[in-house]
């Protein structure tokens, strides 16, 4: 369970101080975080600890994320902006 400080540590690690980034993440961690089971809580917490071109990467379909776990949080994440 993720508890108000600890929320609180990863919505701050939303900030990337990219805003491809930024416009996906803190959205998702205000909104469809709470969504999550705590299994995906933790997988999205993994992602948030990844480097920026690598997140830059699968976001924008560059690359695939070798890592099946992450790569299933960025497709969720990319299905929830997408129109």
């Amino acid at each position: 369970m993720f508890d108000k400080k600890r929320y609180g540590r990863l919505k701050w690690a939303c900030r990337r101080g990219m805003l491809e980034l930024d416009v996906l993440f803190i959205p998702f961690a205000e909104s469809g975080f709470n969504e999550l089971s705590l299994q995906q809580q933790e997988v999205f917490e993994r992602l948030l600890v990844c480097d920026d071109p690598d997140l830059y990467a699968w976001f924008m379909g560059h690359q695939e994320c070798e890592d099946p776990e992450l790569r299933g949080m960025v497709e969720h994440i990319l299905s929830r902006v997408k129109v």
